[in-house]
């Protein structure tokens, strides 16, 4: 058989966005960035409904400083859902999307300026576990662009932990 047909019938590789990740590399990073993205978004939400909803002796802290937080995680969706995007995949991106993904959970309005940081303490918790996870996927699988965007993220998380969870403290 001639060798050009040979070579028409072979599979050919299929290149990720030309960064050379394989399709399952590919996938488990996609697949960890998006539970991120998803519970950055719920994160987001809540803190802008504690922005707009809280009340009491602490209302101009508490509502400043949580229009800084979802200000900034804002950004950070935005950049998590790009780097999906490098990767030639599509990030969730619908609201369904987002409640059915994320462990973050949607809280009311008729919790006090207190409860609220500590729901927000509690969110802290979980994207710190989802960032470790994202930071030990993109690790094993040398992607260090994506690591080192998370390790951002982490600084940031620890320090606005570290803050409301001063401003908590109570005795």
């Amino acid at each position: 058989m001639d060798n050009n047909i040979l070579d028409i019938q072979k599979p050919k590789k299929k290149s990720y966005a030309s960064l050379g990740y394989s399709k399952l590399e590919t996938a488990e990073l996609v697949d960890v960035m998006n539970k991120l993205l998803a519970n950055y978004a719920v994160h987001y939400q809540k803190l802008r409904n504690f922005h707009w909803n809280v009340r009491g002796g602490d209302f101009f802290d508490i509502h400043e400083k949580f229009e800084v937080q979802y200000k900034t995680a804002s950004v950070i969706i935005d950049e998590i859902a790009e780097r999906i995007r490098i990767f030639g995949q599509m990030p969730l991106s619908t609201l369904r999307e987002f409640l059915d993904t994320s462990e973050i959970k949607e809280s009311g309005t008729d919790l006090t300026g207190l409860e609220m940081v500590r729901e927000i303490i509690k969110d802290y918790h979980i994207l710190l576990e989802h960032l470790f996870a994202t930071i030990e996927v993109a690790i094993e699988n040398g992607d260090s662009g994506t690591e080192e965007m998370m390790k951002g993220y982490v600084k940031q998380v620890e320090k606005d932990h570290w803050m409301l969870t001063a401003f908590a403290h109570q005795g």
